[in-house]
């Protein structure tokens, strides 16, 4: 038995919850899987897991085992990042997660510099606006919008979305322009809906003038879960859409879509990079992270005082906001 495979599958059966999904992310069949944890429990005469039909639980001493593994095994990758001069070219294998147009119009176009500058980071890129299981499906980090209120993830703030209100020209000049928000609950009026993961439901925006806040829900024909496809609705002139800056500036300058309710405006949607609480922060998801904030930084920077919030986390409604 390789004790430092039979650790590495022990943990990741610990954090996937199951044999056959930590086998997927090991890259190995279920059976190598259970055979090393077995043997690892052989070993320490002590049993890690309970087993059933269903689920896999951790014992007491199994939970006390994992968090030695997981400081052991951190502590075994720093040791050949130093030694093997990664830390200066981190390389390896990093899954994450990202929003559709972010990376369609930020992320992928500035992919080549990112590989000419660590060309040996191999990158998973999952593109969704879906919410993503980080532990189950072994993701490194992901890259989602919104409000930070709880424990369950750790997170880096990287950048501060300016929100507005816009409509393709064909929109407006079938249904009109509306000049006050509440127009768009008007029978004649329709908006773009986005469905958001968790509820399969549009959710309303809150807009404000001159101490004046009101929440606009509006009526669709027409709804979506992506934020590539949201916004090609948009230009098709099937409703009005509420986008980030960086998603409407082009087709503004195009003609493509007209800006709505000059001297409105939304609090900026705060933008993080987050990873499970557990997951060492190898030099590669380091470099990564600190790669998003400097392209982000031009496109959205975060508002002053705002930051690295280690002690904070996404809640499922935050995990929702991912059209951005």
């Amino acid at each position: 038995m390789d004790r430092f495979d039979a650790m590495q599958a022990f943990a990741r059966v610990v954090e996937a919850r199951s044999f056959t999904k930590a086998a997927e992310t090991l890259h190995m069949n279920k059976t190598s899987v259970t055979q090393l944890v077995q043997q690892l429990e052989a070993r320490l005469r002590v049993k890690l897991l309970n087993r059933t039909t269903r689920k896999v639980n951790v014992t007491a001493d199994g939970a006390a085992y994992y968090e030695r593994v997981v400081r052991l095994l951190a502590d075994m990758d720093d040791a050949e990042t130093s030694l093997s001069s990664a830390s200066a070219s981190p390389r390896g294998r990093l899954r994450v997660d990202v929003p559709s147009p972010l990376a369609r119009m930020i992320l992928v176009p500035a992919l080549p510099a990112f590989h000419a500058r660590y060309p040996d980071i191999q990158l998973d890129m999952g593109v969704s606006d879906r919410m993503v299981d980080l532990i189950g499906e072994n993701v490194d980090c992901v890259v989602r919008g919104g409000e930070l209120t709880d424990q369950s993830l750790m997170a880096r703030r990287v950048g501060d979305l300016q929100l507005g209100v816009y409509a393709a020209p064909s929109y407006l000049e079938r249904a009109g322009t509306p000049s006050h928000p509440r127009e768009l609950e008007d029978t004649h009026h329709r908006i773009v809906g986005f469905l958001w993961s968790r509820s399969g439901k549009p959710f309303p925006y809150a807009m404000h003038r001159d101490g004046e806040s009101i929440e606009v829900q509006g009526r669709y024909v027409f709804a979506v879960d992506d934020g590539n496809a949201y916004l090609a609705a948009g230009l098709a002139g099937l409703g009005v859409l509420w986008l980030p800056d960086y998603m409407s500036k082009a087709h503004l300058a195009r003609g493509e879509l007209m800006s709505l309710f000059e001297g409105w405006r939304f609090d900026p949607m705060p933008l993080y990079v987050a990873f499970p609480p557990n997951r060492h922060v190898s030099t590669k998801l380091r470099v990564f992270i600190d790669w998003v904030a400097e392209l982000m930084a031009q496109h959205a920077p975060v508002h002053s005082g705002a930051g690295f919030r280690p002690d904070r986390a996404f809640t499922a409604e935050c995990r929702q906001r991912s059209d951005t």
